[in-house]
């Protein structure tokens, strides 16, 4: 902003030199002061140029963000309504509707503190003070699962946080890779090396000839009239169909309360702007959850866990109902570090339709 800023008053100067002097008295402008010039200058670039002195830490950030963002973007990011989503959507940006946010997309954390600290929040734009936008960007940040619960952004180490994104983008070249393919001139005439054609389906045996067995449910034996006979369809030999014994039927597999598992249909919507489960599901903020009852802790391939929930996998954490009822109680106090950034549930009949639910789709 601050370059083209300067070049709009580049240019304004030059178009009143050039003006007749009648013109210039006109009173149609004055050069700006350089005070003026540093108020419009507030862009920060990728290095790092243009950040005021500062920091904030993730856990202050959370609480202006729900003060100020989350009635926009979700209490974790997820979007709502037509308005964006900021966290997730990792390994989405080859799928057909790619899921473009800070963490998934976005190449410079720059891009994250100007915006924010300049356009947001939205309707009451500049109200936050350059702390407060550390705090938040470093929120945001926790939320795509780039930096821990602990981590706190300043103008110090503000350049020293990659963007999973970052080497996504490249220089647009196509004025030297694509133009010169469609500005020649086009072919019009013997473009390519003459066709021939050297064999026939018929000699390559795709063509089936004499008679072809067909399957016939309301013949004798199931065979049409000559199939599988030799030409004319004489002396064909009769096929003897098996009769295919009934499979026994499976007993059925005790689970979990249905009743209980409509419930915890009802309250995941506190849980899917993280998680999914089902046929479809995959990673996004957090873990998909198939089979997540009996399985150990940060075992989801794929998914980058907290060093916290690494640590506790591997010492051989199992999600019982009973973990997962302690975990789901208050994640942070269960898992010091954990990314999940959930406040818990504190009714233990919510907890308990939550697992059966989960139960549900093993």
């Amino acid at each position: 902003m601050s370059k083209s800023v300067l070049k709009l008053l580049a240019s304004t100067a030059i178009l009143f030199a050039a003006l007749p002097a009648a013109a210039q008295t006109l009173n149609l402008g004055r050069t700006a002061l350089p005070e003026e010039i540093a108020a419009w200058d507030v862009a920060v670039e990728p290095d790092g140029t243009g950040l005021p002195v500062g920091s904030g830490d993730v856990l202050t950030g959370e609480d202006l963000w729900v003060e100020n963002c989350a009635m926009c973007h979700g209490d974790f990011g997820e979007g709502a309504g037509a308005y964006p989503v900021i966290a997730g959507g990792e390994g989405t940006l080859r799928d057909r509707r790619p899921v473009k946010t800070v963490g998934s997309y976005w190449p410079y954390l720059s891009t994250v503190w100007d915006y924010v600290h300049r356009s947001m929040p939205f309707g009451n734009a500049q109200i936050l003070s350059a702390d407060e936008t550390y705090a938040l960007t470093a929120y945001i940040l926790y939320s795509n699962g780039i930096v821990e619960d602990d981590f706190v952004l300043s103008n110090e180490n503000f350049t020293e946080v990659p963007m999973p994104n970052a080497e996504g983008f490249y220089a647009d070249d196509r004025v030297e890779t694509e133009f010169p393919l469609f500005t020649a001139e086009a072919c019009m005439a013997d473009c390519g090396p003459a066709v021939h054609i050297t064999r026939r389906a018929t000699d390559l045996q795709s063509t089936p000839e004499g008679a072809v067995t067909v399957f016939a449910p309301d013949r004798p034996n199931g065979v049409a009239d000559g199939a599988g006979a030799p030409e004319g369809g004489e002396g064909a030999a009769p096929v003897q169909q098996a009769a295919a014994e009934p499979e026994p039927e499976p007993e059925p597999a005790a689970g979990p309360d249905p009743a209980l598992v409509a419930q915890g249909e009802g309250l995941w919507r506190q849980c899917r702007s993280c998680h999914t489960v089902g046929d479809n599901a995959r990673n996004g903020t957090g873990p998909q959850l198939n089979g997540v009852v009996g399985r150990h802790a940060g075992a989801v391939e794929g998914f980058r866990y907290s060093p916290p929930m690494q640590q506790a996998g591997e010492a051989g954490l199992i999600w019982t109902a009973e973990e997962l009822d302690q975990f789901l109680a208050d994640p942070r106090a269960y898992m010091r570090g954990t990314r999940m950034s959930f406040r818990g549930l504190r009714d233990a009949g919510d907890r308990a339709a939550i697992i059966a639910y989960l139960q549900a789709h093993p």
